[in-house]
């Protein structure tokens, strides 16, 4: 945990003076999606976000060296609420650390309740984020559109972002989710047991734990036969005890082929 936000206090310690001296004027930018109406009256958009050639930024849960990405809404308009749909992300080693994001180009589909049906959405967003190049730098992205559009078409681009989504564990044929918890001297530990059938080539899984002050390891990710092995610490970062419900923990495992997006497990 220590070596953890060590290395988060170096990348954020290094983000002045990178930012002043950083060859590119613009590591990355965004722009809204208005995208469509769905059945329901609820809209469909996006985030759409361009990195600079060599920079990379974060999924919702980053890894031991990345930055989570941070959301507000509430300069918003007639935004009742909104529900974030990542797209699968990748799998970086860089310096002997993973970490877990996007390159290129990363959209985000967004699903838009307004407060009032048929009354436009004025998006107003502030993303906090992380991006790494050869450092690890904070970044702040605004958005603001008018979300108008009465369009029943998808966008391919939305659309294809949410094909890329990983698969939920019935389609992948996810047999069983157990997670088997036991105290340590400063947490938890958790061993996670996915039966299912492989994603491709080496498998790689990461615990959310569903509570935003438990700090998690990175996964050490085996395979026995038809069940995936992931075991990981739980730290209370603020010092205190930890309770774990365990029908809010998130595991996603990552493979070439595909990713599997498993919620909740069962007790070991």
């Amino acid at each position: 945990m220590k070596q953890a936000f060590s290395i988060l206090s170096l990348c954020v310690a290094l983000a002045a003076p990178a930012a002043a001296e950083s060859p590119f004027e613009v590591p990355v930018t965004g722009e809204v999606l208005p995208g469509w109406v769905m059945a329901d009256g609820t809209r469909m958009s996006a985030l759409r976000l361009t990195l600079a050639p060599g920079w990379k930024t974060y999924w919702r849960a980053p890894g031991d060296s990345g930055i989570p990405p941070q959301f507000d809404w509430s300069a918003s308009r007639n935004l009742g609420a909104v529900s974030v749909n990542w797209p699968t992300p990748k799998v970086f080693d860089q310096n002997g650390m993973r970490s877990v994001g996007y390159d290129n180009t990363l959209v985000i589909p967004l699903h838009i309740h307004p407060k009032t049906d048929g009354t436009p959405v004025r998006l107003r967003a502030r993303m906090d984020m992380g991006i790494c190049a050869d450092v690890c730098l904070p970044h702040t992205l605004e958005f603001d559109a008018d979300i108008s559009t009465e369009a029943l078409t998808p966008t391919p681009a939305i659309a294809a972002a949410l094909a890329a989504r990983p698969y939920s564990a019935g389609e992948a044929g996810v047999q069983s989710a157990e997670c088997i918890i036991s105290p340590t001297s400063d947490g938890l530990a958790i061993e996670a047991r996915i039966a299912m059938p492989s994603a491709g080539g080496a498998e790689y899984v990461v615990i959310e734990p569903g509570q935003g002050d438990i700090w998690v390891s990175e996964a050490e990710t085996r395979r026995s036969g038809a069940t995936v092995v992931a075991t990981s610490e739980m730290v209370n970062i603020n010092g205190g005890p930890i309770a774990i419900d365990r029908s809010a923990i998130r595991i996603t495992v990552l493979g070439s082929k595909y990713a599997v997006d498993v919620k909740g497990c069962s007790a070991g």
